[in-house]
């Protein structure tokens, strides 16, 4: 096996960096759902985390190394929204400088809290503007150090903690699913997973209009495509990393994708079922052991809630029709 970006020990290392400075977000429980799945889930609660998602975890890990020269010039960074946060308030924590490229598109809710951390946001139109290029750009022109979203391994180190944190917390599971985009999240989880439980089963979840992932592992080459149009923006990656492409390769087990109807049905159960606020992106997972894509009878299983990130009023367009079909079925249990 060759060297891989990171391993177990750069997890550990990560998790004492964050400690009391991240929350170690709960796990959450619903018979409702065990019933649904036919499973035994276990919802580790990353849209509870600071800025509302896991990135937080891997932004400031990834600061928190930073020399001198790096903090003083500050940092840069490109994202739809939740990295673009995580770095934001880990710059203002370590009193730099934080410049984020954003899209135009990006919620209304991301590019506000990135500005309300301090941050000064470049935005630019992710259809016809290519953000890494820009990214890049500005970090020669002004001497900023980039963290890109995923492909980094202090950044992949910190998404580990999630994991770190959910087997210690509930022990050995069967199965854990993790949200998939750039890989970021999914290679970090997965270190840890093999080092810790080497049967536990990993799969990570992808939207169907962006399933990159999916078809790179199956030709074993990174596969590249057009920006997906998915609800699940966090998910609107083109290609896997460099670093975590490897990983992905070693040490996941599957990927399955889920639709974007399928998302927002299950967005409309974990608010009203179990009280919980997530994101499209952040219901990947929970969305594939609902439909039966993990295939998981049986099992004890991990799911990662990514993020809660959400303008409220997309929320309710969204959820609408669901709502009125959860009422129905209520009433008719």
């Amino acid at each position: 096996m060759s060297r891989l970006a990171i391993d177990y020990d750069d997890v550990v290392a990560a998790h004492r960096r964050l400690a009391g400075i991240a929350h170690h977000t709960p796990v959450l429980r619903s018979a409702t759902a065990d019933a649904r799945s036919g499973a035994v889930l276990h919802f580790k609660a990353e849209h509870l985390q600071r800025v509302g998602a896991f990135k937080f975890r891997g932004g400031y890990n990834a600061i928190s190394q930073f020399d001198r020269d790096q903090r003083v010039a500050g940092v840069i960074a490109f994202s739809s929204g939740n990295h673009a946060q995580a770095i934001a308030l880990s710059a203002r924590l370590h009193g730099i400088r934080a410049v984020i490229v954003m899209p135009e598109d990006a919620p209304a809710i991301k590019i506000a809290a990135t500005r309300g951390y301090g941050a000064e946001v470049v935005l630019y139109d992710r259809y016809t503007q290519d953000r890494e290029t820009l990214g890049r750009e500005l970090a020669e022109a002004e001497g900023l150090t980039l963290i890109p979203p995923f492909d980094h391994p202090h950044v992949m180190a910190g998404q580990g903690t999630v994991a770190k944190e959910l087997f210690d917390d509930v022990g050995e599971l069967d199965t854990l699913l993790v949200p998939l985009g750039g890989g970021g999240l999914l290679s970090g989880c997965a270190t840890v997973a093999r080092a810790r439980y080497p049967r536990c089963r990993i799969v990570g979840v992808e939207p169907e209009a962006g399933n990159d992932a999916q078809r790179s592992l199956a030709s074993g080459e990174i596969v590249a495509i057009d920006t997906p149009r998915t609800i699940a923006d966090g998910a609107q990656t083109q290609a896997l990393g460099r670093l975590t492409f490897p990983v992905l390769q070693q040490c996941v087990d599957e990927i399955v994708t889920v639709s974007d109807a399928e998302l927002v049905e299950t967005m409309g159960f974990l608010v009203g079922r179990m009280k919980q606020l997530v994101e499209p992106t952040g219901c990947l997972a929970a969305a594939a052991a609902f439909t039966g894509r993990a295939r998981l009878e049986g099992q004890r299983v991990g799911i990662v809630l990514s993020g809660g990130n959400v303008d409220l009023n997309h929320f309710a367009e969204l959820i609408s029709t669901t709502a009125v079909d959860e009422t129905t079925r209520a009433y008719q249990d």
